[in-house]
């Protein structure tokens, strides 16, 4: 050992002579991309723990069978520069009398596809823009001035055409819009050009041509399948800057859209929809949107439960503007049906066992086919699609969904096929699809609402808006039983009938003065003095 020893800071010599010749004697080596091998040299066992150690003095006491270390790697600290070729791949570098074979992997290729989903990504965040409104409600009170201004903000995103998709709830009542993109501190003025209020969505448009400066339309996905991930951007509560929540589709049917008290197609989600993501987009993995945020559903027993409307209620919408220049509804078949899951029951329509569909209940009197359909009919299909007993249809793989589904992508006009059973005959008819006419109607589409003043009695006709303003949100429970009815079965026997109740009497009036709004039919007018006549024969 006496003869090991040296000096503290000098290198041993011979190195490399002994280096080149482990390097003459060693076996080449298969080495994998990122490998680092170590292979062993004819060196003696002297020489290998004379050169192990590197820099300073041999330990004490001896050799240490844990630090024999001539089988492993060198560490990366006491690793020489690798050197590289213009492939890429690394040179055998010899060290302490090993022959470290080193081979570097070339550098990752650059995925152009995730570069460009994350520019589209962006582009569409760019899109989402804040909508800001001033809100003048009507005072179903007093029919004759409105309630006093408001302001709200939501979410908005830009579509082709110059144009921009937002709630109508957002909109409602609307007396100014104006909408701010992101990254500005300037608000435009926007104009609203269509609303449904059936499917809860509006399109605004704005004609200052430096709003449109920078900014790319946002692109329509197809529906989602279930568990896809979805993320929801727009301006909730609880800051001013964009926000981004996500999530995946966890439902997907026919769901009860809140504003326009109708069901439609919806998504459900789990992602955060808060106050303010009303009319913001959802969007895929790539970028694309799948849906319109619009409700959430507030429960103590529930827990992130958010709806989106998905783009084929969107599509529906925004070619129904193009093709009328206006929005005209969606349509209904005009009938109320029930299921027939009984055997009983469709052994007594004369229903074969192998024949399906539902029974016709009612048949709306303002349907404009109400003739050709009857009461007892069982529809077996719609449009060659056949309906189950409970009223479903094949939607995707392993999927159905309410056979109202298929009457929501007609549009109003529209002809439909309709194969029933009537008296254990199968018969046809091509039944003409129009939009529904309520008896109380679930909006008034931002007219006034209509009244009559006469002999100091004021009569108003009944809407949904009107039950609400007058009877608070929970109208449902606190109505009069006779309005509910009314509101639940009856339906309208003609297009221009009105339910009209006294809402307010003046406790000073002349029978001779009479004063007049009326956004109905003259038929109005006529059923009011025919009222004014009876109220007043039964006070004398």
């Amino acid at each position: 050992m006496g003869d090991l020893k040296r000096k503290r800071g000098r290198k041993p010599k011979n190195v490399v002579a002994e280096a080149n010749a482990a390097a003459s004697a060693s076996t080449s080596t298969a080495v994998d991309d990122g490998a680092v091998v170590a292979v062993p040299t004819e060196a003696t066992n002297q020489d290998s723990q004379t050169h192990r150690r590197g820099r300073g003095r041999p330990k004490k006491g001896g050799n240490h069978p844990e630090d024999d270390r001539s089988d492993m790697a060198a560490s990366p600290e006491r690793r020489a520069p690798r050197l590289y070729d213009h492939n890429g791949a690394g040179d055998s570098i010899a060290h302490n009398g090993h022959v470290i074979v080193e081979a570097v992997a070339a550098p990752p290729q650059v995925r152009w596809e995730s570069v460009a989903a994350a520019a589209k990504a962006a582009s569409s965040m760019d899109a989402v823009v804040k909508v800001f409104c001033v809100h003048t409600e009507p005072n179903f009170s007093l029919p004759w001035q409105r309630k006093r201004q408001y302001s709200t903000s939501s979410s908005g995103f830009i579509i082709g055409g110059r144009r921009i998709l937002t709630n109508a709830h957002s909109v409602e009542h609307h007396t100014q819009v104006k909408l701010k993109k992101r990254g500005s501190d300037t608000k435009y003025l926007a104009t609203v050009l269509a609303i449904g209020t059936e499917c809860d969505i509006a399109m605004l448009a704005v004609s200052d041509d430096e709003f449109w400066e920078g900014v790319s339309p946002v692109e329509f996905g197809d529906l989602p399948p279930l568990q896809d991930a979805v993320t929801v951007v727009g301006y909730p509560i609880g800051g001013d800057t964009i926000s981004v929540t996500s999530g995946v589709v966890s439902r997907m049917e026919i769901l009860s859209y809140v504003h326009g008290s109708t069901e439609l197609l919806g998504l459900q989600i789990d992602a955060a929809i808060n106050s303010g993501n009303s009319g913001g987009p959802a969007f895929n993995d790539k970028g694309k949107c799948v849906g319109i945020a619009f409700q959430s559903l507030k429960h103590e027993d529930v827990e992130n439960i958010g709806y989106v409307i998905p783009t084929p209620v969107i599509m529906h919408f925004i070619q129904d503007y193009e093709k009328n220049g206006a929005y005209t509804g969606f349509p209904i078949l005009g009938v109320e049906w029930q299921k027939m899951e009984n055997p009983d029951l469709r052994s007594s329509t004369g229903m074969s066992p192998e024949q399906k569909g539902v029974r016709i209940r009612r048949i709306e009197p303002t349907a404009p086919e109400s003739h050709l359909l009857k009461p007892s009919d069982v529809i077996l299909s719609f449009d060659g699609i056949d309906i189950a007993n409970d009223g479903t249809v094949p939607f995707r793989h392993g999927e159905r969904i309410g056979f109202s589904y298929l009457i929501s992508q007609k549009y109003t006009g529209d002809y439909a096929l309709v194969r029933v059973l009537r008296n254990s005959k199968i018969l046809e008819f091509n039944i003409k699809l129009d939009t529904h006419k309520r008896l109380i109607p679930a909006h008034i589409n931002g007219r006034p609402p209509s009244y009559y003043i006469i002999g100091g009695f004021v009569f108003s006709a009944v809407s949904v808006p009107y039950l609400r303003s007058e009877y608070a949100k929970d109208y449902e429970f606190d109505a009069p039983v006779k309005l509910l009815d009314k509101l639940l079965h009856a339906m309208a026997q003609s297009i221009d009938e009105q339910l009209v109740v006294v809402s307010q009497v003046f406790p000073s009036f002349s029978v001779t003065t009479s004063i007049k709004y009326s956004e109905g039919t003259s038929n109005f007018e006529l059923i009011i003095t025919q009222l004014v006549e009876i109220v007043l024969g039964a006070c004398c």
